[in-house]
């Protein structure tokens, strides 16, 4: 009997994941994938699709990757426990630091409920968005008391904090593709070539799904006719929701929450081949390093979802930067 395998797209699709993310777990030695003979593509068994689940449970849980190794790591229930048991003191903090915003809203309120002012309309306005913020906190910290997995999971996604997301119009231009598997050689190749700087990020990273792979771009400059035999097409530009990432851990949670951002707009929709002239795909852009005053250093990206503005409004056309 065949052993049942799954493409990697077809996972990243299922559990709403982007495949860098499923291949930096790989990178990570969390997960492991199969590839077949005469097959291209790389494949998940059942047991590194059931690892995917738990990895996914743990990631919502905001427990870290050093802390899921140690899990997989070791056959011992003591370590995912002590992990939990950590995982719950920072929760206790958190309550404690929400508690104390609680009082100063619940002070506010009173503050306003004596002020006299003639302006009473806004007034009502901000008193009722004061009381949903305090009631809001006050049912986050009674789903973390008490509550089971799945509701602690929801409470964590409600708290979630979203990333700073602006809106970009990038222009069509002329780019050179690296191809599948070529990513080495094409960052060898154009990390020589230095471009006119402007405000246009020189190269992208995306997933293109015919290949199956990661695939990286070049924006060429305009009198630059040898591509040093790597394809050349026409980047078609367009509307992209952008936001910072840090490391490789944290460009799947904010691209997950862009896309949660993009799905609950008004204004705009993601891309699509129904809605867009063009086929566009998720990228991002490798800014460098970031120091941080802890000491630690991490790779900050920034990430571009490929959006459009829904017909019935276009209200903030002068909006776009």
């Amino acid at each position: 009997m065949s052993v049942p395998l799954f493409k990697v797209r077809e996972v990243s699709l299922k559990y709403d994941i982007t495949t860098r993310a499923l291949k930096y777990y790989e990178e990570m030695g969390l997960i492991t994938s199969t590839h077949v003979e005469d097959y291209s593509y790389r494949c998940y068994d059942a047991e590194a699709v059931k690892r995917i689940e738990q990895i996914l449970i743990l990631r919502k849980l905001d427990i870290s990757i050093k802390d899921i190794q140690r899990i997989f790591a070791s056959a011992n229930a003591a370590v995912l426990i002590d992990v939990l048991g950590e995982k719950i003191g920072k929760i206790d903090h958190e309550t404690e630091l929400l508690q104390h915003v609680k009082t100063i809203i619940i002070a506010l309120i009173e503050q306003i409920q004596d002020f006299d002012t003639q302006d009473e309309v806004n007034l009502k306005l901000l008193y009722e968005k004061a009381n949903e913020v305090g009631q809001y906190i006050e049912g986050y910290q009674d789903a973390v008391k008490a509550q089971p997995v799945h509701q602690l999971i929801e409470a964590v996604d409600k708290l979630e904090k979203k990333p700073d997301i602006r809106i970009v119009n990038l222009p069509s231009v002329r780019m050179a593709r690296s191809g599948k598997n070529n990513l080495e050689a094409f960052d060898k190749w154009f990390s020589t070539i230095k471009p006119p700087q402007n405000l246009f990020p020189r190269d992208f990273m995306w997933f293109h799904p015919q290949l199956n792979d990661f695939e990286w771009l070049f924006a060429l400059p305009e009198d630059m006719t040898d591509s040093n035999g790597f394809e050349v097409f026409d980047f078609p530009g367009g509307l992209y929701a952008a936001a910072v990432a840090f490391d490789d851990d944290d460009v799947t949670r904010v691209n997950r929450l862009v896309h949660r951002w993009v799905d609950e707009s008004q204004v705009y929709a993601a891309s699509s081949l129904e809605n867009d002239e063009f086929e566009r795909y998720d990228m991002g852009h490798i800014i460098g390093a970031m120091h941080f005053a802890d000491g630690t250093m991490k790779e900050q990206m920034d990430l571009f979802i490929p959006i459009v503005k829904k017909q019935h409004d276009l209200s903030l056309r002068g909006h776009e930067t």
